[in-house]
């Protein structure tokens, strides 16, 4: 006996059955790639993406080496992050523009991870005779937990981002409002300076992870700055000045833009190489580039109970950044993106590239910017940046050894003076909205204070908080008819709106639920004297409270 309705039982069919035309469907959304590349047009877009990809390439390198300072790992590790999830985004991503790979505020974020995980107490190694001599901090092994840390961080951010795309979770980045992103990321500026002072005031200095770290990070720190840091953040901001002047003089003459970042890089590793810096006068550098990739490794899941807050983090703010960004370009140039797809792709990015001791990526708004602005016009362009990355890894690595760390903390500063301009929407969120503003406010305070983690937590409550606030407080108005028109506008405000005689037009800007019902009565009774016309969805009586008589609520 057949019990099930006919209809039914077509519907099941129609959603569970796998023809040809769904599996090539499902195929093109998981691999984006397959819907653009069979039809690339050479002629067109390659020389434009080669030009970009070159351009992106020699910004990629140097941020790679120095983000991974802001990780707490050491710089070849940038270098893996700043090739692999490129490759792999190219395959899933769908936006044409973005580039992806280590960005300042993500790295920030495992590297307080990293601090607190394996903190230099763990080992520090003292004299086996008692002897007076000071303890030593054994730095290869503390490195080797780090990297061991962020592995594993990414790991989870990766299958956090992967399952939340296969979910359909895309709709989430809708909860970080710009202004709680915009302060947040002006608060995470604050803390790569911050971090950056034991690197930019050449001292040795502890570094702190969770609440009030910055305090006790800038409570540690001396006061003068050296000289040498100087010359190479006034010569890397001045250049960039420069270069951009020409970049923009000779714009139609130049193949590519004159490459700042990699000058700096070039000039200052053959200062320190010819110098001897390292060996002469005990300034820190890059160190150590192993030439070649590492074989594959599964990550040390043992750490995982203690990362699970972290991760998600991580996730949802590498995913928010990625999004915005990718929105923002899909909108300029007449193309749309997919919030769940790209949650899939930042997931498989950051999953399959820890195995090969990569930490967690998410797109660079600066190196975008160059791939989008050098004419890139797929992610090809992408690909052939991540292609110089790891010709440095498997051929010239050890040419960057003597690299400053210095000259990478100005980098760091240099790419983060956007950020700060950031705090020019104080201002105009003062003009337009003030509980944007106050968003804006307790994200840059608590991530500042808090740490970014709790600051992010604390930042997205009290953003919930002024949902709640704005249905309990909504505007209403009395409403009147402009004459000639089919508008209804505030009779308080606009002078021409006339009332009809008898009716009253009650206007209550939120939706009516349990926790402003009793808000909106009130609301009711000082606007109204007698007959009401409400845009409600059903039909109820109130007492007149001037004559007592039952006023009509009609829809």
């Amino acid at each position: 006996m057949h019990l099930i309705n006919p209809l039914v039982d077509q519907q099941i069919t129609n959603n569970f059955w796998c023809s040809s035309k769904k599996a090539k469907a499902a195929a093109l959304s998981f691999l984006p790639i397959l819907t653009w590349l069979p039809s690339y047009p050479v002629k067109q877009y390659l020389f434009s993406d080669v030009v970009s990809g070159l351009s992106t390439g020699v910004v990629q390198l140097p941020q790679g080496l120095a983000y991974a300072m802001l990780a707490a790992v050491p710089p070849v590790y940038g270098l893996y992050s700043s090739f692999y999830p490129v490759l792999l985004y190219t395959f899933f991503g769908t936006s044409r523009h973005i580039s992806v790979g280590t960005f300042a505020v993500i790295s920030l974020m495992i590297g307080s991870v990293a601090v607190r995980e394996a903190p230099d107490s763990m080992f520090t190694i003292l004299p086996a005779n008692g002897s007076n001599m000071s303890a030593v901090l054994d730095v290869e092994a503390r490195d080797a937990r780090r990297v061991q840390v962020a592995v594993v961080l990414t790991t989870l951010v990766g299958i956090i981002q992967f399952v939340l795309g296969l979910l359909r979770f895309g709709f989430v980045a809708i909860y970080l409002t710009e202004p709680l992103v915009r302060g947040f990321t002006t608060a995470a500026s604050v803390h790569v300076v911050i971090s950056q002072l034991k690197y930019l005031l050449g001292v040795k200095t502890q570094r702190f992870s969770g609440p009030l770290s910055a305090i006790y990070v800038s409570w540690n720190s001396p006061i003068l700055l050296p000289f040498f840091f100087l010359v190479w953040f006034c010569c890397l901001f001045g250049n960039g000045k420069k270069f951009n002047y020409l970049n923009e003089r000779f714009k139609k003459k130049l193949p590519i833009p004159i490459p700042g970042e990699i000058i700096v890089v070039i000039v200052s590793t053959s200062v320190s190489y010819g110098m001897s810096l390292a060996d002469d006068y005990h300034v820190d550098v890059v160190g150590k580039i192993p030439t070649g990739l590492l074989p594959p490794t599964a990550p040390e899941f043992s750490l995982l109970p203690s990362l699970v807050t972290d991760s998600f983090a991580v996730a949802i703010v590498g995913f928010s950044m990625g999004i915005s960004l990718a929105k923002t370009f899909a909108l300029k140039h007449s193309y749309s993106v997919d919030g769940n797809q790209e949650l899939i792709a930042l997931g498989l990015c950051n999953f399959i590239s820890s195995f090969f001791q990569t930490f967690a990526i998410t797109c660079s708004m600066s190196r975008s910017l160059v791939q989008e602005s050098t004419g890139g016009k797929t992610q090809i362009a992408g690909l052939l940046g991540s292609l110089m990355v790891l010709l440095v890894v498997v051929a010239i690595g050890f040419v960057f050894q003597p690299l400053p760390q210095t000259a990478l903390a100005a980098i760091i500063m240099v790419n983060l003076l956007g950020m700060f301009k950031q705090f020019r929407d104080i201002p105009t969120l003062w003009r337009n909205s003030k509980i944007e503003l106050a968003i804006w406010l307790v994200a840059f305070v608590a991530s500042v204070l808090l740490g970014l983690d709790y600051g992010l937590l604390a930042a997205i409550a009290f953003a919930i908080l002024t949902v709640i606030y704005r249905t309990q407080s909504p505007e209403s108005a009395i409403l009147g008819h402009v004459p000639g028109t089919g508008l209804y506008c505030d009779v308080d405000e606009y002078e021409e709106a006339a009332e009809y005689e008898g009716i009253k037009i009650f206007h209550y800007n939120s939706s009516i639920y349990f926790a402003n019902s009793d808000l909106y009565v009130n609301a009711l009774k000082e606007k109204v004297t007698c007959h009401v016309i409400y845009g409600g969805s059903f039909p109820t009586h109130l007492p007149c409270v001037n004559c007592n008589h039952v006023c009509h609520l009609s829809q």
